[in-house]
């Protein structure tokens, strides 16, 4: 064990020194409540960067950034949602606070997301059964795009809105449009872990400014314009905070940055493991895909690494006080969801049992990168 070593997590929170301006001018004119001009301000910053004439409104969480998406195009009790079963639970919960049911789908192999064929099955068999799909999530998982054309081709041929999973892929592009853009809503992270952070927080990317602002209203608990308090709708209070968005903001202005240090970390695994067999590192399947790679993540094949499997290596980076974690597991898998339609082979299945995910940050030194690569090079004894 090399308990004396400082700990090199999978990807912890990175400061670039700008964010404690913007709070401070908080303090100053005393916006502690939660709105005030950080908020406008990081909603702004962010319609600017993902382009395609989108509004924002910021909220707490990309998982409640989901759910106002799912209450705007009405999804309610007895509804079905197709959701990609690998991914994590956020892309799915929200499903269920609407009373809705979650038909889960499987993924293909070249980007571990939705996959079409399967997504036009369950379509198909969930109107044979005398129910059409409300929505579709599809994931960009670890920064990576999903098949934005084909998925988009399959949700246009049965008219079924797209809501767009982004919370892993701010930076990302597919075909030079940002990830983000595609759906009639996507739904932002800035959770702790992500390319950039608000410590907590999220975002809905709208097509619209009337959505925009039926967002704000069902995140402000669905105030009616009244005098008094009165509400006409269920709402919800998911409003990010002013404190929270002036971090937002000066994390905006390293976005780029993170984006170019993940990807470095991102081709810095792909020389580890070039002469490595048996071990695949995720990557872009064309030049039509750009990944923030916000997480890298490998593939381990026992029968090519001479036994050596995914556990096996996350328990021996655990000696050297090195963090990874096993990629999602499916939610058709989860005893939560166990009794839920699913649709598709054992793709996801299969990501789960051999798939790793590696420190990723964009803080990560010199030191850190070597003590990884010895620690990968002992276990592969090279």
């Amino acid at each position: 064990m090399h308990s004396e070593l400082s700990k090199i997590w999978l990807s912890s929170p990175h400061m670039g020194g700008h964010e404690e301006k913007f709070v401070a001018k908080a303090f100053e004119e005393n916006w502690i409540a939660p709105l005030g001009p950080n908020v406008n301000g990081f909603e702004s910053d962010l319609e600017n960067y993902l382009g395609q004439q989108k509004h924002v409104a910021v909220v707490s969480s990309g998982t409640a950034a989901i759910h106002l998406a799912l209450v705007q195009l009405s999804v309610t009790h007895g509804d079905e949602v197709i959701c990609q079963s690998f991914t994590f639970c956020g892309s799915a919960n929200p499903i269920m606070y609407q009373g809705a049911i979650p038909i889960f789908v499987d993924s293909e192999p070249s980007t571990w997301n939705m996959c079409p064929r399967a997504l036009e099955t369950a379509i198909l068999d969930r109107i044979a059964k005398g129910k059409t799909p409300k929505a579709i999530i599809p994931v960009h998982l670890y920064g990576m795009p999903y098949l934005v054309d084909e998925v988009a081709a399959v949700a246009e041929k049965y008219d079924i809105p797209i809501i767009e999973d982004a919370a892993e892929s701010l930076g990302s592009t597919y075909k030079s449009q940002n990830c983000g853009t595609f759906g009639q809503f996507a739904a932002l992270s800035f959770n702790g872990n992500k390319i950039i952070t608000t410590s907590g927080g999220g975002a809905l990317v709208c097509e619209s400014k009337a959505a925009k602002d039926k967002a704000v209203f069902y995140s402000t608990q669905a105030r009616d314009q009244a005098p008094h308090y009165q509400h006409s709708e269920i709402g919800f209070n998911y409003r990010m905070s002013n404190i929270s968005a002036g971090i937002g903001r000066g994390q905006m202005l390293v976005l780029d940055e993170h984006v170019k240090l993940r990807r470095k970390m991102h081709q810095f695994y792909k020389n580890l493991f070039q002469n490595i067999e048996g071990v695949e590192v995720l990557t872009e399947p064309s030049e039509d895909f750009f990944s923030n790679h916000w997480l890298s993540a490998i593939l381990v094949d026992p029968d090519q690494t001479s036994g050596v499997d995914r556990e096996q290596i996350r328990l021996h980076l655990g000696t050297y006080n090195i963090e990874s974690r096993p990629l999602w597991k499916p939610m058709h898998m989860q005893p939560v969801f166990k009794d839920m339609p699913y649709y598709g082979g054992k793709v996801a299945q299969e990501l789960f049992k051999n798939g790793l995910c590696l420190p990723s940050g964009s803080n990560l030194t010199e030191d850190d990168r070597d003590r990884i690569k010895t620690a990968i090079l002992k276990i592969f004894k090279k």
